[in-house]
């Protein structure tokens, strides 16, 4: 174990430091939880070789000399040993205190450990490192005589296959790895190479060198936004730099990362220096924190260069304080008085020393001395950093900077002006994101998403459009961003987990289990539910609540109201709930589970009882509440909401144990889920659905819920198959279900099958077997399968008995069944339902010739299935929106609309909407003037139509080319009159008597024409 301020050896019983008498904090041993570091892999290239012929104390002598210096180089920059491989080791940066530095600190380590194992003087002993940066599993392993800090997770064999292939005396690194450490350290990239074990070649870097760049400059290089707001801040410490004239003053920012403090305080400086102020500046580093003097070594470097103009300021030193400058620089001493000095009179001297030099340059130039993260002061220049804060010299001005929880004891001695920093307010956030994205209106919904994802800090804004940029979701240059696609879960970018985790380290652990309880709630509970979850004294239960508000991670809303809790913002609770390993989550999640139900709080949210019974792993819970919330979102046609519960209960039911009765329920459920999937357009997923419970069916010999999953199936098939192949499983599912006596499957399955005859276009069987369906689902007995009503299988029965004599130009009768449907549509309100009856009210409007009140009823449809995703009626609305637009002569919106239709259609599977929609897209573009382009479409259609059965559509497709087809020679005219009586044989044959009649009359009067 190494002392915290100076790095020297502590033993294991030591309380204090024998070197600089710093206090030595015990630690218990670390809980296992999930953690995002950086891991290192070392090992002595052919150490096989090296020990061959040797017996084991030799052996072990011969290499011991490497891994001490490993050792020490993984220690000097805060790593941990995980495991010694006796010819290596593995070693974690990050944890179990987080830093969210462990890639350049990892690196520095890799570096530094080359360079020991070279200053060892044996050409023999070299040695290769692999560096990755990634989430793992971290634990205490006990054996009888030792314990070890494990990480599990494939993190670690991505290092160990990076060291494996690496060269000697090289460091390769991933790129996680090296995405989080540029700037800090200099990469080469080497390409990708194949690595054992994984499936595709990895792209490598090699560590090249450590930088002298700091950590402003780094963050500064990669910030892509302007400064913004920061005007209140800004006005206090321009008061206090007016006031720095007669009398020195101390400021102190404090803020955790990423806040915005280097950037206000860099900025502050800047305008200074352009009014004549002398800028003198240091900035304390994480991987010199072990170095006596390096924070004090930039300042004074910084001071001299200030000072340059200047030499006599420097000639009225002291000789021993000449030597106490040339000391703390690394400088030869000559003095031989230095050499005689104490340590105490050392260090008293390089104070003294600091403040002269500061001193005789402000009597000449006001100066501000800018010290940035005193966390990470090392505690030999902590000295003289007080005495500089502490300094009564006119026009000086001292600016510190500090995370929370690293602020020295001094600053409060020295009467500094203290101010903590917060996040943006949001109107300052969406300044900051018009800067990045630009101002396009279309990112505004974006923008708001970021705003609450990140409660507007700087940092965590810039890395979350730095990584939607990075994964091609933004395009473009910054400032001038568009979106590629659609935005999904804005995610936790790797640079941003460690930031966070650093702060969650600040925490009890009492406070942090509570904080997880909270964060497996959600974004929001009340303080009566994470109390009772917890099962803390109200005391206890307090006490931590107060700590966790106080540091802004979990807040009070609303007092009055049962104590409303949130998290500020979505990454804090995520990060949170990802620390917990997976068994802890699960206990959890039990826990939020069994209380819920315990209290009935949650009786009318299953959706929020089965989201904590799949974290569980309660399997049965878990398809139970997953059921019921399917169906609740049914009945507010919230299909995709519905679609993703069912598959919920359906993954869940699947890992129970097998049984007769489990599978009864996965046929049931898979039955049931019909109606979500088939109302949001997925007929692929609808007919997969009927086909495995069919499956399943027959593995337990069920016959009754095999004529089920058929009669899903064959109502899938009048989209996903052809025509002909639709008919003949409806037919045989008809059959069945009468023959079982199942009513509510056979109305299920006459509906279908009259629909299939539609579509082949046999519309006489259609009208007589939707005719029977609708009888039976009229009468006192009616019957509907689950997933369904009575009521609603009517009404799609109507609606498509409605088509069905409208097309065989029986409006009358048409007229009576729409009515019937629009009753019902009225009568339930259900949206699904409004559009089914909007269908056939277009429908019938344009069989009676009146397009504009056809397009006004269609419009309706169409906006109803956009709010509610009913994507099945998508295609048939727009398509025949498409063919009222172009009865009334809106040729452009015609053809824009009818293209949408088809293309809806082919993504649904809809084959007969893509052939009807492109024939009167064809007329469209004929009229536009295509008429070359529009016969090529009529004769693509025919000829499909003609090859999968949809011969009413053929009829449609053959008079169409008749009508736009040139007439100007016998051929021609020829090939007219041998398409017209095709369409009349084949409308002849199905009854589509108003095709029939206009057929005719262009026949007709071609051939009066030529006589």
């Amino acid at each position: 174990m190494l002392c915290f301020a100076c790095q020297s050896t502590i033993g294991a019983d030591d309380n204090w430091c024998a070197k600089c008498g710093a206090a030595v904090a015990k630690r218990a041993d670390p809980d296992s939880e999930q953690r995002f570091v950086t891991i290192l892999r070392a090992d002595v290239v052919d150490s096989t070789g090296l020990v061959a012929d040797l017996d084991p104390e030799e052996a072990v002598s011969r290499l011991e000399p490497a891994l001490i210096a490993m050792r020490g180089a993984v220690r000097q920059f805060g790593g941990i040993v995980s495991k010694e491989l006796g010819d290596g080791l593995a070693a974690v940066f990050g944890a179990p205190i987080a830093d969210d530095n462990h890639a350049p600190l990892a690196c520095h380590a890799a570096i530094e450990l080359v360079r020991r194992v070279a200053g060892l003087g044996d050409p023999r002993l070299q040695v290769r490192v692999g560096l990755h940066s990634g989430r793992v599993v971290t634990y205490m392993v006990a054996s009888e005589y030792s314990k070890v800090y494990e990480i599990g997770g494939a993190a670690q064999h991505l290092a160990a296959r990076l060291e494996a292939v690496a060269e000697p005396n090289q460091i390769y690194a991933s790129e996680a790895c090296q995405n989080l450490a540029e700037g800090n350290v200099q990469f080469e990239y080497l390409g990708r190479k194949q690595l054992k074990g994984f499936s595709e070649p990895l792209p490598i870097y090699r560590v090249a060198s450590a930088t002298d760049v700091s950590s402003w400059r780094v963050r500064r290089a990669r910030s892509v936004a302007r400064f913004v707001n920061r005007l209140k801040e800004t006005a206090r410490l321009r008061q206090l730099a007016h006031d720095a004239d007669p009398d020195r003053q101390t400021a102190l920012l404090i803020g955790d990362p990423g806040i915005g403090k280097s950037r206000l305080v860099h900025e502050f400086v800047d305008q200074l220096t352009r009014e004549g102020w002398l800028p003198i500046h240091a900035e304390c580093s994480p991987n010199l924190q072990g170095a006596p003097f390096s924070t004090l070594k930039a300042l004074l470097l910084s001071i001299l260069e200030g000072a340059a103009a200047d030499p006599d300021g420097l000639a009225k030193l002291t000789a021993i304080q000449r030597s106490a400058i040339d000391a703390v620089l690394d400088r030869p001493i000559s003095d031989p008085e230095w050499g005689e000095l104490e340590p105490h009179a050392r260090g008293r001297a390089i104070s003294e020393a600091c403040c002269a030099i500061v001193e005789g340059l402000v009597v000449r130039r006001r100066a501000v001395i800018l010290i940035e993260d005193l966390h990470w002061i090392d505690r030999a220049s902590e000295t003289v950093m007080a005495a500089l804060a502490s300094l009564r010299a006119p026009g000086l001005l001292v600016l510190l900077t500090s995370r929370p929880n690293g602020i020295p004891d001094w600053v409060e001695r020295s009467n500094a002006e203290i101010t903590a920093l917060r996040s943006l307010d949001e109107d300052a956030g969406r300044e900051m994101l018009d800067d990045i994205l630009g101002s396009s209106a279309n990112m505004a919904d974006l923008k708001n998403r970021v705003v609450l994802h990140t409660a507007s800090v700087p940092l965590f804004i810039e890395e979350v459009c730095r990584s939607l940029k990075d994964s091609g979701i933004l395009r473009g240059h910054w400032g001038e961003l568009a979106l590629a696609r659609p935005v999904g879960d804005l995610g936790i970018p790797s640079s941003i987990q460690g930031v966070i985790a650093t702060r969650l380290d600040r925490i009890s652990k009492e406070e942090r289990a509570l904080l997880q309880i909270a964060a497996a709630l959600g974004p929001s509970s009340t303080e009566s539910l994470l109390r009772e979850v917890s099962g803390l004294p109200q005391e206890a239960f307090q006490r931590c609540l107060t700590a966790l508000d106080r540091v802004e991670f979990l807040v009070r809303i609303d007092v009055e109201q049962d104590g409303l809790l949130e998290f500020p913002h979505e990454m804090v609770r995520q990060v949170t709930y990802d620390s917990m390993v997976e068994k802890l989550r699960e206990s959890v999640h039990a826990r939020i589970l069994a209380t819920l139900e315990g209290n009935g709080s949650s009786y009318d949210e299953p959706s929020k009882l089965c989201y904590h019974a799949m974290r569980a792993k309660d399997w049965q819970r878990a398809f139970a509440y997953g059921r019921t919330a399917a169906r609740k979102s049914l009945a507010r046609s919230a299909f995709a909401d519905a679609i993703n519960y069912f598959e919920i209960a359906m993954a869940a039911l699947d890992k129970t144990p097998f049984a007769r009765s489990r599978e009864a329920d996965a046929i049931d459920l898979r039955i049931e889920a019909r109606t979500a999937f088939m109302s949001a357009g997925k007929v692929a997923e609808w007919f997969d659905l009927g086909r495995d419970a069919e499956g399943r069916a027959n593995a337990v010999g069920d016959i009754g819920r095999k004529v089920a999953a058929m009669a899903v199936r064959s109502g899938a098939q009048n989209f996903y198959g052809t025509p002909i192949e639709a008919i003949e499983t409806g037919e045989e599912v008809a059959r069945l279900a009468g023959e079982w006596g199942s009513p509510g499957w056979l109305n299920l399955a006459q509906y279908s099958l009259g629909q299939a005859y539609f579509i082949a276009g046999r519309f006489r069987e259609a009208e007589q077997m939707l005719g029977q369906a609708c009888v039976q689902l009229s009468g006192p007995d009616a019957s509907a399968p689950p997933g369904t009503t009575p009521r609603t299988l009517l009404l799609l029965c109507c609606m498509m008995k409605s088509v069905t004599h409208t097309t065989l130009g029986e409006l009358d009768t048409g007229i009576e069944f729409h009515e019937r449907a629009a009753a019902i549509a009225d009568e339930s309100n259900r949206p699904f339902d409004r559009v089914a009856a909007g269908y056939s009210g277009g429908f019938l409007m344009l069989g009676q010739g009146n397009p504009e009140g056809a397009a006004d009823i269609l419009g309706e449809a169409f906006a109803l299935t956009q709010k509610y995703g009913i994507r099945l009626f998508v295609p048939v609305v727009t398509c025949h929106l498409g063919i009222a637009y172009l009865e009334q002569g809106r040729l452009d919106e015609a053809r824009l609309t009818l293209i949408e239709a088809r293309e809806e259609a082919r993504s649904v599977g809809y084959t007969s909407i893509v052939l009807r929609a492109s024939i009167y897209l064809a007329l469209a573009v004929s009229r536009l003037g295509d008429t070359g382009a529009a016969l090529n479409m009529l004769r693509e259609v025919r000829n499909t139509a003609r090859q999968q059965g949809f011969s009413g559509l053929e009829a449609e497709a053959l008079f169409s080319e008749a009508t736009i087809s040139p007439a100007t020679n016998e051929n021609e005219r020829n090939l007219v009159l041998h398409q017209l009586r095709m369409a009349i044989a084949i409308a002849s044959d199905s009854g589509a008597k108003p095709l029939l009649h206009r057929a005719e009359a262009l026949l007709n009067g071609m051939l009066a024409d030529s006589q």
